[in-house]
């Protein structure tokens, strides 16, 4: 069985910023050889990609599209389509040379839209056709969505219609699917994306208080957000809740880190910080790296805390966790863990955990050690691979 992972074409892998679906099509190739599986990244071209120890094959496009755009406006669903359909181009050929099982494992909706309307059907015969849905759009209550998948999601709905095999990441998706859309359940899975369990790691302390010297934090308990700034990720939310928290512990920051996708969401932030007096608590640290830049952060900070409105995975949760750092994150979320965090369902809950998880310290070693057992990509690689093995 050979496996292609098929990147989105949003940024180039391995992602040099914050870029989920990236980092699963990176880590779950590494994983499935090192299990001994056939498997090759297919990506958009790049002139400066980073280093990758992958096999890869590049799809290419015009050099205005081979940035990252994350303004996500007009531009970017050009470079969508530009990409998909040049996607397709490289599949076509690819499969007409195939001789032995192939699973095409999509992970956007532009990108498998386009290859199911230009790949001829006789081809795309010869392949397993798998799509993971990772829209947050699926995890709301059907009432306040069916307005909108039906007009902007018409493509991610021919996808899961037409996919052999579709890989969900939550409950409430597989519902949508089978009772709205009438999508055979049989067709579709459960899984869970992983984390670098080697890339997130608690550090020594000795290490810890280094970068908090390095980063004026000393003396300083840490509450540590990640995601786009934008309302969906719900900072503001978070430095409302905290406001008074903070106001009344000087000795507490609040950092965020995240590309900004809402200029004017961002300067709100500033701006309640400012008026509340807390703006040199409420710190905005930038887009960060993943791997061992964003590890240090996990590491300095006390907290880590999730408030977003919407997700289909938050894998910076399990981000979080790995690196040793307890997390606060709302009831619409979640983990079947046996700790590393807490969960809010009012204002009230969400400081009173955060109180105590700046007080507890890092996560016990039997949390640490659950996150290893459910959720390293080796576990997730080998569920993956058995549902492919299956079909």
């Amino acid at each position: 069985m050979k496996i292609y992972e098929i990147g989105t074409g949003y940024t180039p892998i391995p992602a040099q910023m914050g870029a989920a679906t990236e980092i699963v099509v990176e880590e779950l190739t590494r994983s499935f050889i090192q299990n001994g599986v056939d498997a090759t990244i297919i990506d958009i071209s790049a002139e400066k990609r980073g280093e990758l120890d992958l096999p890869l094959l590049e799809v290419g496009v015009p050099k205005k599209f081979t940035g990252t755009d994350v303004s996500l406006g007009i531009m970017h669903k050009l470079k969508r389509v530009v990409y998909s359909i040049a996607l397709a181009g490289k599949l076509k050929k690819l499969l007409k040379k195939e001789t032995q099982d192939v699973v095409l494992h999509f992970h956007n909706q532009y990108n498998l839209y386009f290859v199911l309307k230009l790949v001829p059907k006789k081809l795309l015969r010869k392949a397993t056709i798998t799509y993971t849905v990772h829209s947050y759009i699926w995890g709301a209550p059907w009432e306040e969505i069916e307005g909108t998948v039906k007009k902007k999601y018409f493509q991610e709905i021919a996808c899961v219609k037409n996919a052999d095999i579709v890989l969900v990441l939550n409950d409430i998706t597989v519902d949508h699917f089978v009772n709205r859309l009438g999508v055979s359940k049989e067709r579709i899975h459960k899984v869970l994306n992983g984390v670098n369990i080697h890339r997130y790691a608690p550090l020594e302390e000795a290490r810890v208080e280094e970068l908090k010297k390095e980063n004026d934090l000393q003396g300083k308990k840490v509450i540590f957000q990640v995601g786009s700034v934008c309302p969906r990720k719900n900072q503001l939310g978070s430095v409302e809740m905290l406001t008074k928290y903070l106001q009344e512990h000087s000795n507490v920051v609040y950092q965020y880190a995240g590309g900004i996708i809402d200029p004017e969401y961002q300067q709100s932030i500033l701006d309640h910080a400012k008026k509340n007096n807390i703006a040199d608590q409420v710190r905005y640290v930038g887009e960060l790296a993943p791997g061992e830049e964003l590890n240090r952060y996990y590491n300095m900070a006390d907290c880590s805390v999730f408030t977003s409105n919407l997700e289909s995975f938050g894998l910076v949760i399990i981000e979080a966790i790995s690196s040793g750092t307890p997390v606060v994150l709302g009831s619409n979320l979640m983990f079947d863990l046996k700790g590393g965090y807490a969960m809010y369902h009012t204002e009230e809950e969400f400081v009173s955990q955060v109180d105590a998880a700046l007080a507890g310290g890092k996560i016990s070693r039997e949390a640490y050690m659950d996150v290893l057992k459910k959720y390293s990509w080796d576990s997730v690689a080998l569920h993956h691979g058995a549902l492919f093995a299956e079909k």
